[in-house]
């Protein structure tokens, strides 16, 4: 009896039936990338400092300059391994009373400022930005800074709980369910993300989103994996995850656009819900159907896809099943990844990739945020190494395989990241360069994680055993605004 993959020899492999669904789905990688990672612009932290009522009209009076302005009001540096006082804390003087000069102005008050007694912000923060962002709106800085990393780890949170879950929905309802349920929800929780009226409802709605946007993604690459036959099923792996570094370069252009969060967070969310029209296109996955002894449905889409290709249908497609043909319906579940020890060995395995990848990955992507320079330059050429990242894995994949190229790639990405502490601050140019390196090696190590996931795992469990990557989701959830 014909399987899949002989059909698909027959009637096209990858022909423009499947190239009209791979293109359809890389738009869901392409939407991934502002939850990915939005948070470097979402919560992003500009230079701030303590509002002190009186300074504003100070200034105005006496024309100063904002650097002026900030010599003689604003706290200098404290000692070394000190909180920044300038940031966090003010000068406890009335800058209403009239005896304030325009040259230094607390030279009257104290013949050493450092005598001056200092004091909270009570009366919040100045921030040096045209923009906004959650940090500027919710004045989560100083005390508060770590409610910025809380944001970050909700979404993660979502990611290895929606994984394990949405995984599982996907390989027992079905890819295209999973798909467009996902979808829309993803797309609802965007948009109530941009309009959260407070903080706490901020939080939740990020870590719905996270429940629903990881396995969305995990669905679409799964799909088309299996749309596909064995010689392009990793070529397109490998480009929709391209389709998420395109993401990355697209948000990188709409965030220096829309410089305030909630407009921004509108702009990478209404689109999404663009996306459910194209899916109606999409047929569920013959390979999934087949698994659930679904025969017919699956013969129907074959033949589907032969008409589209512009082919003849095979003779025996009607005796259409899969290469290990059950006697019974198959039904996943999360121990099936466990069940043997071979499945246990690449389970694990697999998690601790994802685990080690996923930390360098997203540290990488927020460390451009620390380097003192254009945040959104320096945001668009560290996304533009993984493109480099594709090509080299596309072009050597056959030559060195999986192994070597998983265990090279794993090397440079943790070389850059050492060298990198020995860096010098003000050695921008070296510290960014050092960063794209590792950024591109880790690139590899995930795409290939990717790839080896599709191929390593049985149709029936494909999507559970995608979805352990979750576990990457808590390890980094403490790297959010830090960097931003």
């Amino acid at each position: 009896m014909p399987t899949v993959d002989d059909v698909l020899e027959q009637v096209g492999e990858f022909g423009w039936f499947q190239k009209q669904i791979f293109l359809i789905l890389c738009l869901i990688s392409v939407a991934f990338a502002p939850i990915y990672v939005g948070i470097v612009f979402l919560g992003f932290i500009p230079d701030h400092r303590c509002r002190s009522p009186g300074v504003a009209e100070l200034s105005r009076r006496c024309g100063w300059s904002l650097e002026e302005e900030l010599n003689y009001t604003v706290p200098g540096p404290g000692p070394a391994g000190q909180a920044f006082p300038q940031q966090c804390l003010r000068y406890e003087v009335d800058w209403n009373q009239s005896a304030l000069g325009c040259v230094d102005p607390l030279a009257g008050l104290a013949a050493n400022r450092s005598h001056l007694p200092l004091g909270p912000c009570q009366h919040g923060w100045v921030y040096d930005t045209p923009g906004s962002s959650i940090v500027t709106e919710f004045n989560l800085v100083c005390e508060d800074s770590w409610k910025v990393d809380l944001f970050q780890s909700c979404v993660n949170v979502g990611f290895l709980l929606g994984s394990l879950g949405v995984g599982y929905i996907a390989d027992r309802f079905g890819r295209k369910v999973c798909l467009l349920a996902t979808t829309l929800i993803n797309a609802v929780l965007g948009v109530l993300t941009a309009v959260a009226p407070d903080y706490i409802s901020l939080l939740l709605f990020r870590l719905m989103q996270g429940l629903v946007s990881k396995g969305n993604w995990t669905a679409g690459y799964t799909l088309i994996t299996e749309f596909v036959g064995l010689g392009y099923r990793r070529t397109v792996a490998i480009l929709y995850q391209a389709a998420f570094s395109v993401g990355l370069v697209l948000l990188s252009g709409l965030a220096y656009a829309v410089p305030h969060w909630r407009r921004l967070q509108l702009a990478v969310s209404l689109p999404v819900f663009l996306l459910l029209l194209g899916f109606w296109y999409v047929p569920e996955s013959p390979r999934w159907l087949l698994s659930q002894k679904r025969n017919a449905q699956a013969v129907k889409i074959m033949d589907r896809i032969a008409q589209k290709n512009g082919k003849l249908p095979s003779a025996d497609l009607k005796m259409l099943s899969l290469p290990e043909d059950a006697t019974e319906k198959l039904s996943p579940s999360f121990t099936d990844l466990f069940r043997t020890a071979r499945l246990r060995k690449y389970t694990f395995i697999l998690m601790y990739l994802w685990f080690t990848s996923s930390v360098l990955y997203q540290g990488l992507i927020l460390h451009v945020g620390a380097t003192g320079g254009n945040l959104y330059l320096d945001f668009f050429y560290s996304a533009l190494v993984e493109f480099p990242a594709a090509l080299i894995i596309l072009f050597t994949i056959d030559r060195f395989g999986r192994i070597y190229l998983l265990a090279l790639s794993n090397m440079v990405a943790g070389a850059a990241c050492f060298i990198m502490v020995f860096v010098p601050h003000d050695l921008h140019w070296l510290s960014t360069v050092v960063a794209c390196v590792g950024r591109m090696g880790i690139t590899i190590v995930f795409e290939m994680v990717c790839l080896v996931n599709a191929e390593l795992f049985p149709t029936f469990i494909s999507a559970g055993g995608a979805g352990c990557r979750g576990i990457d989701a808590a390890s980094s959830g403490d790297q959010g605004g830090r960097f931003a």
